[in-house]
């Protein structure tokens, strides 16, 4: 092929990337990996430390623990000082958080705003998340990632207890000021208003890496298109880490196709987590990938909360996206897809270290009789020692992360639900027996809650139209 016809398919490969996306790329960047919360908070305190004009914070959970109140400290300060502050947070992430925080930090001059508060007849609207995890400062510098705010990421949670493993990238350059206008339009989803003398204009260049921003949207799903483009187009490796995965079918076919062209497809995901349903979830497609010949390797450490995608040594993406349907289509979230082999080197690096510290699954026949194992389905074993560290998760921690696994599991599922829903049915039967009356009552009510959230919604969609 001509250097004209390499030319036009480089172009094509980038096209389609820019496409996907929702943008084109973004040169003049410099992009540092940061890993693990320690690090990524301390940069983020000099991040907002050095801000001269304005910060923006959004975040899907910022507790009101220690670490919550590091960050408010911080941020009233400088508002205090004369910077415009604005933090965004979910309603339904951060529903733990007191108010006396939210209080505390608009009695500074802070700008306070909820993404999407739940109203009682609302149905379909209060399933749409801000699951986004980014602050900006005077739209020059970016860090954007999987770390939400809280305890968990430094490992204060308790004693004995381990930092979250997680991801994120300090971003300089013109692709902050993209994120910033990112948030921008989050902020005015929730009612919020920046003026003009909050936005960058001209950034200057900060170094060479090109960044595209992956601004996902209910229903768009650029990252996921992202994740398929990176999938398709990989020629020796793509390594994942994933803190839930549980891949809609397309992509679960997409990775299963790779791994059988000989593309070495590795995934690293949780092997103890804080919602151990969707680990199991994950754990049901197994056999399938590793029959194809993808690689699979449980951490075996606190719980993994990454969100990376390296393709070779080429591509990265890094952001708030899970691999699941209610990422990949369902929420506001915000990732990066980052063309710089340093960053590709550096992650991949990464992805090796956590390895070493994790364990591969692989399979093994059933044991019995040779000529009834052969046709048993292969059982699930483990290469490698075990090291297991214990992670302790509070009610507070699993009721908000309730409803987000309720919703990926019902998306990805399949067998492994019907053994619950046999036994829910059984004790809704059991109720309707034994107490007829009241349970008739609580399932009219319900039945009315529903009708009434069908009918606002019927209505608003015809209106629209």
């Amino acid at each position: 092929m001509t250097e004209e016809g390499l030319a036009r398919r480089a172009q094509a490969v980038d096209s389609a990337m820019s496409r996907a996306a929702g943008g084109r790329p973004i040169p003049g960047n410099s992009v540092a990996p940061l890993i693990d919360g320690p690090a990524t908070y301390a940069a983020m305190f000099e991040l907002i430390a050095e801000a001269r004009r304005w910060i923006h914070l959004e975040n899907y959970i910022i507790r009101s623990d220690v670490v919550g109140w590091r960050f408010a400290e911080l941020l009233m300060r400088r508002s205090r000082e004369g910077v415009h502050v604005r933090v965004l947070y979910d309603w339904f992430g951060s529903i733990g958080t007191r108010r006396r925080y939210w209080r505390a930090l608009t009695d500074a001059g802070v700008e306070v705003r909820a993404f999407n508060r739940i109203r009682p007849i609302e149905l379909v609207p209060a399933l749409t998340r801000d699951h986004r995890k980014l602050i900006v400062a005077d739209g020059q510098r970016a860090i954007i990632g999987g770390l939400c705010i809280g305890c968990e990421w430094t490992g204060e949670t308790g004693s004995g207890c381990e930092p979250w493993r997680d991801t994120a990238v300090d971003i300089r350059g013109p692709a902050a000021a993209a994120l910033d206008q990112a948030f921008a339009v989050t902020w005015g989803i929730s009612g919020g208003r920046i003026t003009t003398g909050d936005t960058a204009a001209d950034i200057a260049p900060a170094g060479s890496a090109e960044v595209r921003v992956i601004a996902g949207e209910p229903g768009r799903e650029r990252v996921y298109r992202v994740i398929e483009l990176l999938t398709a187009g990989a020629l020796e490796r793509l390594w994942i880490t994933d803190a839930y995965l549980v891949a809609p079918a397309r992509l679960f076919q997409a990775l299963r196709d790779a791994a059988a062209d000989g593309v070495d497809v590795r995934l690293l995901v949780p092997g103890s987590s804080d919602i151990p349903i969707v680990r199991n979830v994950t754990r049901i497609g197994y056999r399938e990938l590793l029959r194809a010949g993808v690689r699979i390797f449980e951490w075996d450490g606190p719980m993994l909360h990454a969100k990376t995608v390296s393709m070779d040594q080429r591509w990265v993406r890094v952001g708030s996206s899970n691999i699941n349907p209610a990422s990949l289509i369902g929420n506001y979230e915000l990732d990066v897809l980052v063309e710089d082999p340093e960053l590709a080197e550096a992650l991949e690096n990464q992805f090796r270290r956590d390895v070493a510290q994790s364990r591969e699954v692989s399979r093994r026949r059933v044991r019995g009789p040779e000529r009834i194992s052969a046709r048993l389905p292969s059982a699930l074993t483990y290469i490698g020692p075990e090291r297991r560290v214990a992670h302790h998760s509070g009610g507070r921690e699993i009721r908000q992360r309730a409803a987000l696994a309720l919703r990926t599991v019902a998306s990805g599922a399949r067998r492994s639900l019907f053994g619950p829903m046999s036994a829910a049915l059984v004790l809704l039967a059991a109720l309707f027996l034994a107490l007829p009356r009241a349970t008739a009552y609580v399932f009219g009510a319900l039945c009315v809650w529903l009708a009434l959230g069908a009918a606002r919604e019927a209505f608003r969609r015809r209106a629209d139209r």
